[in-house]
């Protein structure tokens, strides 16, 4: 029985995305975005399930900030959805919309809870996307305008300003593989979106340093724990290959301040990088104070042989494409299970292997794990109760994994839990269940689960036993 401690200062948190929960889609001047038109296109979403409700969370935040408060919890990550406040995505700026938001953060504030915002949980404005979408440069510079104006909205009364969520999956899984909106299967646009995210975010945050300067700032990366399926020299490239394209392709110019040469020689043959102007990995290295870190499963990699059947197990849906720009001989091997209910390989240690990794790399850089969670099929029970033990051992896990990071010298502050509540789960719609409060999506009722009584007992104790509550 291993026992771990927190600190007071240690930040309990959950998370949530916008079009995952808002609902409210066409009210008080919300624009489309392109995960409505992504949507609403039959065949791309598990039956047809659209954003359209969700949540209902734009009509019952103050209760959903009610749950928040009780869980103990001290800050709460949501995300800024910029149709609802800029809908073109550039131009005049909603004021209704805004004031939704304005609401939330005083909200939370009242309640004693930090609010943590992300500008960018991939709902980008349709009318940019149809002018080219991330992969043109204009976008970023909208993205910018964008930011100027939701921060100086909002001032500092937001604790922290996270610039972009997943930035891997609006550029691959968007513009490559096309699981993920605007759905679009073009591996040279892919790699363009790669870039003017990551100008957005140094824009972005050059904004949040102007106009908030005493809040922090952070982007959300889910960083990829990938592995050779053995030592050999062309199963060892391929897991270099899959870490430039997977995590160093936003680390290197994020944090280093310059593209890795690995990641430019490899896709050489999908693109030359023009679109990288001088100066621009410059601006994107805007210091951060906190980096944020996404962690789900691990992923495992070897160099196709070229004549076996191709294995494409990485985790992130079925498509004749795939996100893997240039990298057509690796093959992504399924794992050995446990699963949950998203195909996911449940490896623990590997949230401990990639935070160390990061404190090797970037020893003065804090971190916080702002997503890391579970979906699987949650029963009521005939007491009215959802008992997901299963979820309960996930989350001890994997936050026994990040207290071993820490305990080896890794600086974590934090940790979110994904999700607050069930929501809206992308391509595979309300069938994947990730939220600590259960939603019933007829009636909207929230029930708490196991997994948010035992998540509330962590948070007031910081006391966290590895093998039993």
């Amino acid at each position: 029985m291993t026992r771990h401690h927190f600190p007071e200062s240690f930040v309990w948190g959950s998370a949530t995305a916008a079009y995952q929960i808002e609902g409210a889609a066409t009210e008080d001047g919300r624009g489309p975005s392109i995960w409505d038109t992504y949507s609403h296109t039959p065949g791309r979403t598990l039956n047809g399930d659209t954003g359209d409700v969700a949540a209902d969370h734009y009509h019952r935040w103050a209760d959903d900030l009610g749950h928040i408060a009780d869980l103990g919890l001290g800050a709460y990550r949501f995300s800024i959805a910029w149709p609802r406040v800029q809908p073109g995505g550039s131009g005049r700026f909603n004021q209704a919309g805004i004031d939704f938001y304005s609401r939330l953060v005083d909200g939370l504030l009242e309640r004693g809870v930090r609010p943590v915002a992300t500008m960018y949980h991939w709902d980008l404005p349709q009318e940019l996307e149809d002018a080219g979408g991330w992969a043109v440069r204009e976008t970023a510079l909208r993205f910018q305008e964008y930011a100027a104006g939701i921060v100086g909205a909002l001032g500092d009364r937001v604790h922290t300003w996270t610039t972009l969520n997943e930035p891997w999956c609006s550029a691959y899984l968007g513009y490559a593989s096309g699981v993920h909106a605007p759905g679009r299967t073009e591996p040279a646009a892919a790699l363009a979106a790669v870039h003017h995210l990551n100008l957005a975010h140094g824009l972005a945050g050059r904004v949040v340093r102007e106009l908030a300067p005493s809040a922090e700032l952070s982007v959300t990366l889910n960083l990829h724990v990938v592995r050779g399926a053995s030592d050999s020299a062309a199963d060892q490239d391929a897991v270099r290959r899959i870490d430039a394209l997977a995590n160093r392709a936003f680390l290197g110019p994020m944090l280093d301040g310059a593209y890795p040469a690995d990641l430019l020689a490899d896709t050489a043959s999908v693109t030359d990088w023009s679109f990288v102007r001088e100066g621009d990995e410059k601006l994107i290295a805007v210091p951060l104070d906190v980096l944020g870190v996404n962690y789900y499963s691990s992923t495992l990699v070897r160099a196709w042989d070229g004549v076996s059947a191709r294995s494409d197990a990485d985790g992130h849906g079925a498509s004749t494409s795939t996100p893997w720009v240039a990298a057509d001989d690796v093959d992504f091997l399924p794992q050995p299970g446990p699963y949950t209910a998203m195909g996911w390989n449940i490896d623990p240690p590997a949230l401990t292997e990639l935070l160390l990794r990061l404190q090797r790399e970037y020893p003065n850089q804090p971190m916080m794990i702002t997503e890391n969670g579970a979906a699987f099929d949650d029963v009521v029970s005939a007491d009215g109760r959802i008992h997901d033990d299963r979820r309960i051992d996930y989350l001890r896990r994997h936050i026994g994994a990040m207290a071993d990071a820490r305990a080896q010298g890794a600086d974590v502050r934090g940790y979110f839990v994904w999700s607050l509540l069930d929501n809206f789960e992308w391509g595979y719609g309300y069938d994947r269940r990730f939220g600590i409060i259960r939603v019933d999506y007829d009636t909207q009722v929230r029930t708490w689960k196991d997994s948010a009584h035992w998540y509330q007992r962590l948070a007031a104790t910081g006391e966290l036993d590895s093998a039993q509550d």
